[in-house]
């Protein structure tokens, strides 16, 4: 049985991301799979490729053979290199930016305007109706108007 390291296609229209699987050569593109050995997220700045590396070299170790697109992913983790023996076998994966709380951003924010937040909302408040205002006049008008029958 043939066997190809390939990308099965996941997510929505436009918003892309693939496992990386091991399946027959012969089943379609996201078809039934013998084994998922990873992810790859391209729409992601910088690209998340995550990659089970002795699971790949088990596969490659066996024969199995990476799509085009597969190997430029194993070229960048330095799954490839450690594979064949060449040097550079560390890769040229960029690591992924810390995520900022977004409290802690706004915080931040508000520090360097150079004011403080006293909690009060972020929208202008409603102004109140006039209704208890005029309510309270026509209630007084009202008994003035039964005491004079």
């Amino acid at each position: 049985m043939a066997v190809k390291i390939k990308l099965a296609r996941l997510g929505k229209i436009r918003e892309p991301f693939y496992r990386v699987v091991v399946a027959d050569s012969r089943t379609r593109r996201s078809g039934r799979a013998i084994e998922a050995i990873g992810k790859y997220h391209p729409k992601a700045e910088p690209s998340v490729i995550e990659i089970d590396s002795e699971r790949a070299q088990y596969w490659l170790g066996v024969g199995a053979q990476p799509t085009e697109s597969v190997l430029s992913l194993l070229k960048v983790t330095g799954d490839w290199q450690k594979f064949k023996g060449l040097p550079g076998a560390e890769g040229t994966l960029k690591p992924q930016p810390e995520k900022v709380d977004k409290k802690a951003r706004y915080e931040a924010a508000m520090a360097a305007i150079g004011t403080e937040d006293e909690g009060g909302a972020a929208t202008t408040p409603r102004k109140r109706a006039a209704k208890p205002a005029a309510d309270e006049a026509a209630n007084e008008a009202a008994p003035t108007a039964d005491s004079a029958e």
